[in-house]
């Protein structure tokens, strides 16, 4: 199973937003960073050319960055997996043992459970290998079901990259 891990696009200003009285989980993307993440998305699907199950944290800024992601891809249908909001690596793995394993799987979430959840796949530990900026986007790859340690990295991209693979 291939796992394409996506740190949502930029948001608005968590503090700016918190004088609006909504709870943060509704924070938005802004028009910036939805431009630019439409970029990244089609840089995303020169590198992944198909993805089987787009799945989402349930926050609204993850969700938004899941639709120009399942945009680019002709309107991928997004799953809202609890796990990925909450940062539970242990209900995450256990949804995607669900998959099959010759299935790409995109989640789109945050910071820091992506660098955290790449770490422990990678090493079976929980200490992060490097800060995962907001549009990035990782391609992991696991040869049996998904498990700590049980990963390779095939490629890490910031979102810089992505654009500019996305002409």
């Amino acid at each position: 199973m291939r796992l394409v891990l996506i740190r949502h696009a930029i948001a608005e200003d968590r503090f700016e937003f918190a004088r609006t009285g909504k709870s943060d989980y509704y924070r938005p993307l802004t028009e910036r960073g939805r431009s630019r993440m439409e970029r990244g998305a089609a840089g995303l699907r020169t590198l992944v050319p198909e993805i089987d199950v787009l799945a989402s944290s349930p926050l609204t800024r993850a969700v938004q960055t899941a639709e120009i992601v399942a945009g680019a891809y002709g309107g991928l249908q997004i799953e809202e997996v609890d796990s990925i909001g909450t940062g539970d690596g242990e209900a995450f793995l256990d949804w995607l043992g669900d998959s099959d394993p010759e299935e790409v799987v995109a989640a789109v979430g945050h910071e820091p459970h992506m660098s955290m959840w790449a770490a422990w796949m990678l090493t079976g530990g929980w200490n992060d290998f490097a800060w995962v900026k907001k549009g990035s986007a990782m391609l992991l790859e696991f040869s049996g079901r998904p498990r700590p340690g049980g990963a390779d990295l095939l490629w890490f991209l910031a979102p810089a990259q992505l654009r500019r693979l996305g002409g």
